[in-house]
């Protein structure tokens, strides 16, 4: 394959052109490191190196002017706003950065194109007048405001620029016109030839300062098109060209230079749709690693990324076979992890709360850039989940820590005080990770690049305010650190010349490589698609021949089919995923390359291989240690809830008592059921505890009545630690608290008043019995706790109370081998059962007696009693608890706990809905 660069020196050297005489212009720099490599092989003896410079090098040399960065020029334009504006009209610099930015990019086109400043900015004032939409003769404060803002465009722009000009200074669009206006000075006090290569879409600028060389005879210019894009008059990759060539007056007498037929030459190109950004770096990985086995250096293949972010995933993806890469593209700064823990940080502290929400806090702690500066902080995070804190302040969080209190006070504290002492802050950040790391014996040194990276983006900062003093709060600040943030990347260093080359799309100019490779060629990546971040209207960039989306969209085409014409093999590789803003919906490019023909394409989805796994319950077989285990458990005592829960499934059982399994903490945000129901059983306890052995009374219930909020507030204290009762969701839940013990005991009251009898016996009765089962010969215990039990009209009653709902069904039993086996239907019979079984056996009750449920989500339907029915469809049932019932539940309970502790029954997890 002849690359255009050696195309371009071998004609050149046809002419006998001396190179040192030369002055090569590319679109990039990146071109002229290949262009000098070409230049060794093609002279066959030592000659002095031509001068080899980008376009924008090149015009900054013609218009004698400094380039200053986005941020700079946005302090610069504000001088030029504040000295404009009356001081009371006056936007903060926040404020003004929002539309500043955008306006700046006006001037930068308008100058960049030449076109007539009074013209465009008088026409832009013009329509604004006839625009507006007061048909009143007296128009509003509003209206005013907005139309005097357009009225002032002109004078901000005449201002700032002459302000700039005097300090030798600018814009690139500045750069241009002035270098144009240089031009003729420039001519007449050089000799050299310049040679123009490499360009397609050009400015106007650019334009009056190729064409004004080429007719001076002090240039050439060398295009890289395939006649089949410029001589169809639809095909967009050929749209600037086919403009260069009709209307410029140098192609009268010239010949046009040059036009290839490469395009058309037999090539292979597969189109390849690929899940998610990560799906298609893994697949770039495999078309690498099949790539390398002909040719382990890959030294004629460029990998394309249409999109930035997928740099990190393409390099983890590369096969360790290849060792030489090149990447071309800087990772952006602002998908390091370091740009999030800022990021985490000024959206703190912008709320200028003196409390932080606790989500915002762990985010900040459990950061992996905190993490070596905080080897404490796992107690920290512990302490706030324990005790759902939902709301804390710096002083709360430097009480918590002894040793790392200097680390909480840069974290969270002097955020809201002066810029400077903010920008401090930050810098003293990155120094004291750097210090920890640099006492770590582990390689660091991508982490040190990013700190070292953020380091210079804050002495700019820094800098800037300095110089400026417009940074008065954090928000201002944030929005220039983003300013910088964004325009800034981690430059990789590689092997320029050899090896496998990934670079972007806009890298890849003048360049060729007989195997590409292009990621995310989807619709808003290639092309990027529609956008207007401008105040010029649609109409008015067309009236004055300003680019809009069109000629955007053209520059991406040509990009785009230039990399395809002196290819062989093409894999073109898109993402298959709907998301919400990009991806899903493969690029227009794929779509005009099908409908072409000129090629044939192999058109291929593919996805990750992933193995077909069959779902199969666990299965532990029990050992010695875990029967060891079991006698424990057993000797201390299996309890209603430790047994239900073995019966949902045992593998729940067996992680949760054999192994100590406990579900992970966290801050009890909104209150949480269980804490609802402790709350609720608490409470009660408080009220009736002290009653028995005694008769209830309406006296006694409305004595109750007048406490129930201070011990209801009192247990949620308690319980609920620290967490706000206060206000939202958990004041909602304090108040059905309170309504759930109110209507509990006015509905004791109304059986009272009915003439009914109720004596407490007992609450929260603690009951531990030993109970015998044959062929189990280690010693077995009952335990659990009742609610509550009493007699209404001399019938005893054993009462279990529920925070949630629970219907009567739920309490009945029709098969008794089914109580230890189904769940969902049985646990709460089970339970009650059990309450009372382990009662009976400890002789606190005499049978018959009734056992049963409150449910307080429930409690119009009263005491929800166990009964025994012969079948589902029985409407009679038993409802006393009985010797018979006692023992047909033994039998059953028996049978369960040898399950537990036979040593041949494994724990098999059950499948759950």
């Amino acid at each position: 394959m002849t690359t255009f660069i050696e195309e371009v020196l071998h004609d050149l050297k046809k002419k006998n052109t001396d190179f040192s005489k030369l002055v090569f212009i590319l679109p990039s720099k990146r071109a002229g490191v290949f262009l000098k490599y070409q230049l060794t092989k093609i002279n066959d003896k030592t000659i002095f190196a031509p001068q080899i410079i980008s376009i924008e090098e090149f015009v900054e040399d013609l218009s004698q002017l400094k380039n200053l960065s986005n941020s700079e020029l946005l302090f610069h334009f504000y001088n030029t706003y504040k000295l404009l504006t009356p001081e009371k009209d006056l936007e903060s610099f926040a404020s003004f950065s929002k539309w500043g930015q955008i306006l700046l990019q006006d001037f930068n086109e308008i100058d960049r194109y030449l076109i007539a400043q009074n013209q465009i900015f008088d026409y832009l004032n013009a329509i604004q007048e006839l625009n507006h939409w007061s048909l009143q003769n007296e128009k509003t404060e509003f209206v005013t405001n907005y139309l005097n803002f357009w009225n002032k465009l002109k004078t901000y722009y005449y201002q700032f620029t002459s302000n700039l000009l005097n300090e030798g200074i600018g814009y690139q669009g500045l750069i241009y016109r002035e270098a144009v206006e240089n031009i003729e000075s420039y001519i007449q006090n050089t000799n050299k030839h310049h040679v123009f290569l490499g360009f397609n879409a050009l400015n106007s600028s650019e334009e009056r300062i190729i064409q004004e060389f080429l007719q001076q005879g002090l240039a050439s210019i060398y295009w890289d098109i395939d006649s089949h894009f410029i001589n169809d008059d639809l095909h967009d990759a050929g749209l600037f060209t086919r403009q260069h060539r009709t209307n410029w007056s140098h192609y009268k007498t010239h010949s046009f230079k040059w036009i290839s037929s490469n395009y058309d030459s037999s090539k292979n190109i597969k189109i390849i749709g690929c899940p998610k950004s990560v799906g298609q770096a893994k697949y770039v990985g495999e078309i690498l690693a099949k790539l390398s086995k002909n040719d382990p250096n890959l030294r004629q293949t460029a990998v394309v990324l249409g999109e930035e972010e997928l740099l990190l995933p393409i390099l983890n993806s590369i096969p360790k076979t290849i060792n030489t890469l090149n990447v071309t593209m800087g990772f952006p700064l602002k998908s390091i992890p370091l740009a999030s823990l800022f990021e985490q940080l000024f959206s703190l502290h912008k709320k200028n709360n003196t409390s932080f929400y606790y989500k915002d806090i762990l985010k900040i702690l459990s950061h992996q850039m905190v993490q070596p500066l905080l080897k404490g902080s796992n107690t920290i995070i512990k302490y706030i989940q324990e005790n759902n804190i939902v709301y804390l302040t710096a002083k709360d969080l430097k009480a918590l820590t002894k040793d790392y209190k200097a680390v909480i006070v840069l974290l969270f504290e002097n955020w809201t005080t002066n810029i400077q002492s903010l920008l401090n802050t930050c810098s003293k950040i990155i120094f004291k990770i750097k210090s920890e790391l640099d006492n770590d014996k582990s390689n660091n040194q991508l982490e040190l690049e990013y700190l070292y990276r953020f380091n210079l983006l804050f002495n700019e900062l820094n800098h800037l305010n300095t110089k400026y003093n417009y940074l008065t709060d954090i928000e201002s600040l944030h929005a220039v650190y983003k300013e910088l943030l964004s325009s800034e990347t981690l430059d990789f260093k590689g092997e320029p010349l050899d090896g496998l080359q990934i670079m972007g799309m806009l890298e890849s100019r003048v360049l060729d490589f007989e195997t590409v490779i292009i990621t995310s060629v989807n619709e808003g990546i290639l092309p990027s698609g529609k956008s207007n971040n401008s105040f010029i209207p649609f109409e008015v960039k067309l009236n004055n021949n300003l680019p809009t989306y069109k000629e955007k969209d053209a520059v991406y085409t040509y990009h785009f089919y230039r990399l395809l014409q002196r290819a062989k093999n093409v894999y073109i590789i898109y993402n298959t995923e709907v998301d919400a803003l990009k991806g899903g919906e493969k690029s227009r490019f794929i779509t005009q390359l099908e409908i072409e023909g000129i090629h044939k394409l192999k058109h291929t989805i593919v996805s990750p291989n992933v193995p077909v796994i069959e779902k199969t319950l666990t299965t532990v077989i029990k050992n010695k240690d875990i029967v060891e285990r079991i006698k424990i458990i057993a000797k201390k005592g299996f309890s209603p809830s430790s047994l239900a829960n073995y019966i949902r499934n045992p593998i729940d059982f067996y992680f949760e008592k054999i192994l100590g399994i406990k579900e992970t903490e966290d801050v009890e945000e909104t209150v949480a059921a269980n804490t609802l129901g402790s709350v609720i059983h608490n409470t009660l306890e408080d009220f009736y505890k002290p009653l028995e052995g005694q008769q209830l009374t309406t006296d006694l219930i409305k004595k109750m009545q007048s406490q129930c909020t201070e011990r209801v507030r009192f247990h949620f204290s308690d319980i609920y630690k620290k967490g706000d009762i206060e206000k939202g969701k958990n004041l909602i839940i304090f108040e059905i608290a309170k309504r759930y013990i109110s209507n509990f005991l006015n509905k004791e009251i109304e059986v009272l008043k009915a003439g009914n009898t109720i004596k407490i016996i007992a609450i929260e009765v603690e009951n531990t019995i030993e109970i015998n089962i044959p062929n189990i010969d280690f010693p077995i215990n009952l335990t659990g706790k009742v609610d509550r039990v009493d007699e209404l009209n001399g019938v005893t009653r054993i009462i279990d109370y529920k925070s949630g709902k629970v219907e009567q069904n739920k309490v009945e039993v029709v098969d008794w081998e089914a109580i230890t086996t189904d769940y969902d239907k049985y646990s709460k019979s089970f339970q009650i059962l059990m309450y009372a079984y382990m009662m009976y056996k400890q002789n606190n009750i005499q049978l018959p007696v009734e056992a049963g449920i409150i449910s307080f989500k429930n409690l119009k339907q009263g005491f929800l009693k166990f009964g025994k029915k012969e079948s589902p469809s029985s409407r009679t049932k038993e409802q006393s608890i009985t010797e018979t019932t006692i023992e047909a539940f033994e039998i059953e309970l028996k049978k369960l706990i040898t399950e537990i502790c036979d040593i041949n029954t494994d724990f098999i997890e059950k499948e759950l809905d």
